[in-house]
């Protein structure tokens, strides 16, 4: 399988501004994975949508995959209780 380019957007910097640093620490660790396999265990699709999501503890990855050009998009990042809305 082809290695896909992570793409981050900007608006993840502020979502992980409150995020305690051992909890971003495996949480990069997690987007930079997404690189090898873009569908790891655990990941699931959103209904009516066409990004995926995948959990770190208590905290939520969303991203897009664009697999013509072999890119990941993280769109979003946060607590599970906020990541929806």
């Amino acid at each position: 399988m082809a290695k896909y380019e992570l793409v981050v957007r900007p608006s993840v910097g502020k979502d992980t501004k409150d995020i305690p640093s051992d909890d971003l620490r495996k949480i990069l660790k997690k987007m930079e994975a997404l690189c090898d396999d873009p569908r790891p265990p655990g990941s699931v699709k959103l209904s009516g949508m066409e990004y995926y999501r995948i959990r770190q503890a208590d905290f939520r990855i969303i991203y897009e995959i664009e697999d013509n050009r072999l890119i990941v998009v993280v769109i979003k990042v946060g607590h599970r209780r906020d990541i929806y809305r």
